[in-house]
């Protein structure tokens, strides 16, 4: 990592601590590339690591069409989970430990296996899979204002921040991952909605996506590793007072509050 990249780790992990938002990391650096911006993201995770946070799994962002086509982007992008990102079903969040919150609903993937690129396909994820669960994540960025490209979010970690699982959890053979609907409620009232597929066709595809994603950096998705396939509609800006419920037709709901 040069001094420059390492300038721009440092400069997110003050930004998490501080709570204040930094420059985009495009504007201080233009030239940034990819693979930079996934080894401040390697850099950033190995540093928690070394502070004794344990992964607990990964998360594919930049599922939808439409967030592909904002960014200029072709494909998803991956961030890490910690186990201390995760808030049990139903519980409170803390808007002080957040910048600028949001909630997407989506279904998330308990491996019962490993799963290593390059040739994953989805009927290999649908194997290695114990069970999905409905799950709520709560995105954030450390850069201000959201003022993001594909290098800044991929850096911070894929704009990650607190994950919420469900508690009902299905094989995944005993329902239609693509056909799969959610309600999003936001205080009470019906925001959105959406369906499996609204995630590159189809979840399970994502983590297939993720596998042979991470087989370029030398990296296996991991037996008991939770992975969130991506976002099933918008995401809802969170603030004291906010309750997020995501209903799902057959996973059954998950709910989060802010305070």
């Amino acid at each position: 990592m040069t001094i420059q990249t390492k300038k721009l780790s440092d400069l997110l992990l003050n930004a998490e601590k501080s709570k204040k938002g930094v420059t985009p990391l495009t504007e201080l650096k233009p030239d940034l590339t990819v693979v930079e911006a996934y080894n401040i993201q390697m850099d950033n995770i190995q540093v928690k690591l070394e502070n004794g946070e344990t992964i607990s799994g990964k998360k594919i962002g930049l599922t939808s069409l439409a967030m592909q086509q904002l960014l200029g982007v072709n494909e998803p992008d991956y961030g890490h989970l910690l186990q201390s990102m995760e808030v049990p079903n139903n519980g409170v969040i803390s808007c002080q430990q957040l910048l600028e919150p949001k909630v997407e609903g989506e279904i998330a993937f308990f491996l019962k296996k490993d799963l290593a690129g390059p040739n994953v396909s989805v009927g290999d994820v649908l194997e290695a899979t114990e069970y999905v669960m409905a799950a709520l994540e709560i995105v954030d960025s450390r850069i201000a204002g959201w003022k993001i490209k594909l290098c800044d979010t991929i850096a911070d970690n894929a704009s990650s921040a607190l994950y919420v699982l469900g508690d009902k959890k299905i094989p995944p053979h005993q329902l239609d991952l693509k056909e799969e609907k959610m309600a999003f409620y936001k205080n009470e009232q019906l925001i959105n909605e959406g369906i499996g597929k609204a995630a590159l066709g189809d979840p399970a595809y994502c983590v297939a996506w993720l596998a042979n994603k991470l087989s370029e950096f030398g990296i296996r998705l991991r037996a008991n590793e939770v992975i969130l396939s991506g976002a099933l509609s918008a995401a809802a800006n969170a603030g004291d007072g906010d309750e997020f419920v995501a209903k799902f037709q057959t996973l059954g709901e998950v709910k989060v509050n802010f305070e």
